[in-house]
């Protein structure tokens, strides 16, 4: 170990960082691996005051999303895309080497990632055998933990599996754990399915959080812009903490485009086109002979159960379409999950599906 590598903190040391899409990598011409959009809008940029600071919380972004939330403004945090969210979160409320986090997994890795790095625990409970929530595990797990978990994580729709929540048992969770923990609804991909978020929750119960993020369903990952929903004592917290500048001007300016009445109806547009080619490809995956389990089509993904994920995974790679391979995780194994591109697209992933 060098030196440099012996003045880092231990936790850092142990780390292992999250394989993001870009970090694994891959060759070819057709990505399916980051649930990204495959389509981007055209925007207008003012470069005249970026020798300015941006402002702490762009009022104009911050308005639009609260309107396009239904929400008060003092409801409404912006970040550097949701995982941000995560990490203020975690920063504001755990206290390093004595709290901890509570995940459900098989979930998104940057929960636990973002504890590991701020030195904050991690408990786990487990999705039940159908990937659902185990509400009365998590709320057990809660109260017996005497103060020590102060987040739980609850991704919806679940990434990869896709799984939604129950309002009526989130509910009584929330009641549960009140004063105890926050509990976190992440819906990044709850565009595609937007009759099925929680933010009605919020008025009702001070430590419900929800993360969201322009970069799925507003095809607009590369400007990394989010928003944490919640009470205004819960936002007044985070805003403790978060960067001086976590907004960068130029970025505000594209996402205020995005949250327009015309930047609202492109979004809407795209997620009929993209939920319409999920249809189509989960269809048409359900009858090949080289599948055995489909899981629920919620995002802007499919999650997809081979006979033999390495053949299928090494046939797309042949073909020049990068997937995301799950089949080292727990309970996921001969997993890929397949991200909802264009028409094109899934023409070229179901003919790879076809050959086999």
């Amino acid at each position: 170990m060098s030196t440099i590598q012996q003045l880092a903190r231990k936790t850092v040391q142990a780390l292992t960082p999250y394989l993001s899409a870009r970090r694994i990598g891959g060759r070819g011409d057709v990505w399916l691996n980051a649930n990204e959009a495959p389509d981007c809008s055209t925007y207008q940029l003012d470069s005249s005051n970026l020798n300015r600071y941006p402002e702490f919380q762009p009022p104009q972004i911050i308005n639009a999303y609260a309107a396009y939330a239904k929400l008060n403004s003092n409801q409404i945090l912006t970040t550097r895309g949701a995982d941000e969210s995560i990490e203020v979160l975690i920063r504001t409320f755990c206290e390093a080497e004595i709290d901890s986090i509570l995940i459900c997994p098989p979930t998104y890795g940057m929960y636990a990632i973002s504890a590991e790095t701020c030195g904050v625990g991690i408990q786990q409970v487990a999705l039940q055998t159908n990937f659902d929530v185990d509400y009365e595990a998590v709320e057990a797990a809660v109260l017996a933990s005497n103060g020590q978990v102060k987040i739980v994580f609850l991704c919806a729709p679940n990434n990869p599996t896709g799984n939604m929540l129950d309002k009526q048992k989130l509910a009584k969770l929330l009641t549960a754990t009140a004063g105890k923990a926050l509990i976190v609804a992440d819906e990044a991909y709850i565009e595609f399915c937007p009759e099925l978020s929680q933010t009605d929750l919020i008025a009702e119960h001070e430590n419900l959080v929800i993360t969201r993020t322009l970069s799925k369903a507003f095809a607009l990952a590369s400007i990394r812009c989010g928003f944490t929903l919640a009470q205004t004592s819960v936002i007044e917290m985070m805003g403790k903490v978060i960067a001086p500048y976590p907004v960068p001007g130029p970025v505000a300016q594209i996402a205020a485009q995005a949250l327009s009445s015309d930047g609202l109806e492109i979004m809407r547009d795209r997620v009929v086109v993209l939920n319409n080619n999920r249809q189509v490809l989960a269809n048409a995956v359900r009858k090949l002979d080289c599948v055995t389990e489909v899981f629920p089509t919620t995002g802007n993904f499919l999650l997809v159960r081979f006979k033999d994920s390495a053949k299928v995974f090494q046939a797309f790679a042949d073909d020049g379409i990068i997937m995301r391979d799950f089949a080292n995780k727990p309970r996921l194994e001969n997993c890929v999950r397949i991200t909802i591109g264009n028409s094109d697209e899934m023409s070229r992933t179901l003919k790879t599906l076809n050959s086999l």
